[in-house]
């Protein structure tokens, strides 16, 4: 009986001893996939780093002259088309308004009347004159075609001043660019009867030689920038256009409100630009920059970081070559690139660059060394911010 047990247990021992085997030889396949792996890390210097503040702008010209007319009439003729270039003086209506011509013929005939009858008075004088220093007539005579002749001139004057309101009053059924300028939109057509109340202006007359940048900044900003001396001693402001392309001139900050707007909470900024090519016009939308400097940062690829509760982490590789979870403070730069570090690392930290899902504080890795100016991230974004050491 007992050799008939013993018998059992043979094959139960060969049965334990193949999954020991199998045991072994599964650990011994699994052991590559143990391996340390390659992850390229960056060691990070400090650097001062300037970069800008971006409000978007509304651009109008330094004069944008609204063109209505002073009389009224029918439009004859209209000399102008919209986006043209105008020099001051240039005609740019013809209104149609015979009463007035009618009214210059008129006063025109009143001083040649008025003219004879200065005529006519002074003969009575010079014919007085001699009568009556003959004593053929008295005096009083003399005196009445005196007051007769001086009558005759207050009338020719009377006469004048009503052909030179005439002229005036007819020269304005012609319509002149009161600067030069880009001529804006054109709402009225021919034909149109017009006045000095109508609505819309007929035209806008834009001066864009040089142009102003309109923009807002809050209380917050406001502070921040009043505090630093910014917008007293403002250096150099850019612009980006619509193409989000650098605009070739430099600008000046010439005014910041003098009060709060209480409606919005923000103080309205006037910066102003040359504009030698006409480039801007009068509404176009841009985007100012305004310099600023974050002392002793840091600058990685935001692929480096992930974020927990509203918190931005790195991994930082230590001296055992293992990577510790950190959280560091960024401020944002707009490429959607980078980040600016400014707090949470220290000069020579080595930060892991990519492949951080896998990560784990604590776990070791090979660190490979990469070269900051080999990482396309950074050197996208230090084209728009500068750095120094």
């Amino acid at each position: 009986m007992i050799h008939q047990i013993n018998n059992l247990r043979i094959p139960y021992f060969v049965f334990i001893m193949a999954l020991f085997l199998t045991s072994c030889n599964s650990e011994k396949k699994q052991e590559p996939g143990n391996a340390i792996a390659d992850y390229e890390v960056l060691t990070v210097s400090p650097k001062n780093i300037g970069l800008y503040r971006e409000f978007p702008v509304t651009i109008e010209g330094t004069e944008n002259i609204e063109i209505y007319p002073k009389v009224e009439g029918f439009i004859e003729k209209v000399h102008v088309d919209e986006g043209e270039y105008v020099k001051k003086g240039q005609v740019l209506f013809s209104l149609n308004a015979p009463q007035y011509k009618q009214e210059l013929l008129s006063t025109k005939a009143a001083i040649s009347s008025a003219k004879a009858n200065v005529s006519s008075a002074q003969v009575d004088v010079e014919k007085a004159k001699p009568l009556v220093e003959r004593e053929i007539i008295s005096k009083f005579e003399l005196t009445s075609a005196e007051n007769s002749l001086t009558a005759a001139n207050a009338a020719l004057e009377q006469a004048q001043a009503n052909y030179v309101n005439a002229q005036t009053n007819n020269s304005y059924t012609k319509i002149i660019a009161p600067v030069s300028g880009y001529i804006g939109s054109l709402p009225y057509k021919l034909g149109s009867l017009v006045s000095s109340s109508i609505s819309d202006p007929l035209t806008t007359v834009s001066n864009i030689k040089q142009v102003y940048a309109y923009f807002s900044i809050n209380e917050k900003t406001y502070l921040e920038f009043a505090k630093a001396g910014l917008l007293k001693n403002m250096d150099e402001v850019s612009l980006l256009l619509p193409d989000y392309t650098a605009f070739d001139q430099k600008g000046k900050i010439q005014t910041v409100s003098g009060q709060v707007d209480k409606e919005t909470g923000s103080f309205n900024v006037r910066a102003i630009f040359d504009n030698p090519n006409n480039l801007l016009r009068t509404g176009n939308s841009a985007t100012i920059q305004l310099p600023r400097t974050i002392e002793e940062a840091f600058l990685i690829p935001q692929s480096a970081t992930y974020e927990i509760q509203g918190g931005v982490y790195v991994y930082v590789v230590n001296e055992q070559s293992q990577v510790q979870s950190t959280k560091i403070t960024v401020t944002g730069t707009n490429s959607g690139q980078a980040y600016i570090v400014t707090d949470g690392l220290k000069d020579g930290d080595r930060v892991v660059l990519e492949g951080i899902s896998g990560l784990s504080s604590s776990k070791e890795i090979k660190p490979v060394e990469v070269k900051e100016s080999d990482i396309s991230a950074l050197q996208q974004i230090t084209e728009k911010v500068t750095s120094t050491k």
